[in-house]
């Protein structure tokens, strides 16, 4: 390790967030690129080093160093991250092709801006709700799951938000 890094890492062992910054000014580059390596979109590398730094002093405690150095482990991290939102994004896109399109049956013609206006005046809560159930197909657990709420409560939101869409849509139905 160099005099530099072990003056930085004895200043992060004291709490003190100026090594921290000269350690990642020092070696940003290197792990920028080798997390460059690992994920084609520079936002998700730059995201690697930065989730790697952050845990390096999170954990500066529990840092195990090679050769008196944190950068080895910096490495590994940034390695680690960097296939970790790597899968996240590959997940995310299998999720998105297998996600089944329905189209809403149309048995009436409606103007499509006075719609979206009647949602627009549903408080917002209940807009979520209509937008993932209704929307988007969801099913009340997996809406329930996506706002962290109960069940129960996508339920009543979702009657309640019916119940408002229905009387103000009724004068948009054309006959």
């Amino acid at each position: 390790m160099n005099d530099d890094d072990a003056a930085d890492w004895a200043l992060v062992l004291a709490d003190d967030t100026r090594g921290l910054t000269r350690l990642f000014d020092r070696h940003e580059r290197r792990l920028l690129a080798h997390a460059s390596r690992i994920v084609g979109v520079r936002d998700d590398a730059k995201d690697a080093v930065a989730i790697a730094l952050f845990e390096l002093w999170r954990r500066r405690r529990a840092v195990n160093l090679v050769d008196g150095s944190p950068v080895a482990w910096l490495f590994t991290t940034v390695a680690n991250s960097a296939l970790n939102l790597e899968r996240s994004r590959r997940r995310y896109r299998d999720l998105l092709h297998r996600a089944p399109v329905h189209a809403p049956p149309q048995r009436h013609r409606l103007d499509e801006s006075g719609v979206f206006a009647a949602l627009k005046r549903l408080p917002t809560k209940e807009q979520h709700v209509i937008v993932l159930a209704v929307l988007e197909g969801y099913s009340e657990r997996e809406t329930a799951q996506a706002l962290g709420i109960p069940a129960g409560t996508v339920k009543s939101r979702l009657s309640s938000a019916k119940s408002r869409l229905r009387g103000e849509l009724e004068g948009l139905v054309a006959q």
